[in-house]
């Protein structure tokens, strides 16, 4: 088995909520456990942060793993979706597994696997879990796929948990309000485990306060408290409230679980994230005269931070690449976006992805006009085609559509 028919073989063969969507979400954690049992419970050999939330649970713990290695800590990051390669997914101190690791798992399991029918990711933690046993890591930071109290990250007993924030995304899965989703969610706090809130409204604080207390676990909420936020890597505006969260959890580590964290190391690792960790896509520049910006956000709540801030650079235009998946509630996002740019709709190479012709027509609704492109690359070229060294192009809509610029 070559690497690349190994990964064809994960892609392709059992459903990956990615591309495929609700076929691939499974409600309950059984596969979990059992695959867990299986392989005889690795994650219990490491120690762990989990970290949930609607937005931002990357940034953070990519924040938090920057900090820890600088820290000397030998640390394992599990976070979702990959960008450009799937191994992007599993680290340690910021190296992607190798190709052979994943290859010799797959190879050894491929059976109980199929036996089973795993998800993609049940099987893709389930490497993770096992890597970070093989590699002995000091601490491990997890990142929850979908949800929280059903994701097959949540077999695990933290020492820390996190919960950025709640807003409403994969609401087909997760409730369509503020207090269901942070219900879901919720269900990360563990019995007598730190937790600390990123941001919250009333009814998700609430909800938050009376699960932590019948867990007697110790609940911080940062937007509460007075911290100093170093300065970071990351240049996204909303990464303010995500660094705020990461110090906060800091904190804890320090204070209450007696992690040995210098001022000198945060402030180090903060200004090294994407060196330490290759984390990508954040406000990533891609270059300059046209300036080129590239990011993640999909949903309100991020888009809320990034629109405004593309719209503060003054460009003498605006251009923006778009392409979504069908399952985005369009209502909510379009009319975040300006009026006076020019958009380029596309459609990103996944099976989930809506047709750029249905895209430009919801958007010619909000008054938001452009043309369609056969791929992200066209509409890209076009649109640096078209922009002058004053202008800006933006691409966005999805982490699909910014997976194939970076």
């Amino acid at each position: 088995m070559t690497y690349q028919s190994c990964i064809d073989w994960l892609f392709q063969q059992l459903p990956m909520y990615q591309s495929k969507g609700a076929s691939a979400y499974k409600a309950d954690l059984n596969n979990s456990l059992k695959l867990d049992n299986y392989l005889n419970n690795p994650h219990r050999s490491f120690k762990s942060i989990h970290v949930g939330g609607t937005n931002g649970k990357g940034s953070v713990s990519h924040m938090l793993a920057s900090v820890l290695q600088t820290q000397g800590y030998k640390v394992g990051l599990y976070t979702s979706p990959h960008l450009k390669d799937f191994r992007e997914r599993i680290k340690v101190n910021g190296k992607c597994i190798s190709k052979k690791a994943v290859v010799e798992f797959v190879k050894q399991h491929q059976a109980y696997f199929e036996k089973q029918s795993l998800s993609f990711f049940e099987m893709t933690v389930g490497l993770a879990f096992t890597y970070f046993n093989q590699q002995k890591v000091d601490i491990a930071i997890i990142e929850v796929g979908l949800g929280g109290r059903l994701d097959s990250t949540n077999i695990i007993s933290p020492v820390l948990s996190i919960i950025t924030n709640i807003g409403l995304d994969h609401t087909q899965f997760l409730g369509d309000t503020h207090a269901q989703i942070a219900s879901e969610k919720a269900g990360i706090i563990k019995p007598k485990t730190p937790i600390v809130i990123g941001e919250t409204q009333l009814e998700t604080e609430t909800i938050f306060k009376a699960k932590a207390k019948a867990e007697d676990a110790p609940i911080y909420l940062a937007n509460r408290l007075k911290l100093k936020v170093p300065t970071t890597d990351l240049r996204g505006s909303y990464q303010y409230h995500n660094a705020k969260t990461a110090v906060c959890a800091l904190k804890v580590l320090q204070e209450l679980l007696g992690y040995k964290i210098s001022k000198e190391n945060i402030t180090h690792g903060f200004l090294n994230v994407i060196k330490n960790t290759g984390l990508l896509g954040r406000w990533q520049i891609l270059g300059e005269s046209p300036k080129i910006i590239a990011d993640t956000a999909h949903n309100f709540e991020g888009l809320s931070y990034v629109i405004p801030q593309l719209q503060k650079l003054n460009a003498k235009r605006l251009h923006i690449v778009i392409g979504v998946v069908n399952d985005k509630d369009l209502s909510r996002i379009l009319p975040l976006f300006p009026r006076d740019a020019e958009y380029y709709f596309v459609s990103p190479k996944i099976q989930r992805a809506l047709v750029a012709r249905q895209l430009q027509l919801k958007a010619k609704a909000y008054k938001l006009l452009g043309k369609t492109y056969s791929s992200v690359q066209s509409g890209f070229l076009a649109a640096q085609l078209n922009a002058s060294s004053s202008d800006v192009i933006y691409i966005g809509g999805s982490t699909f559509t910014v997976a194939e610029v970076v």
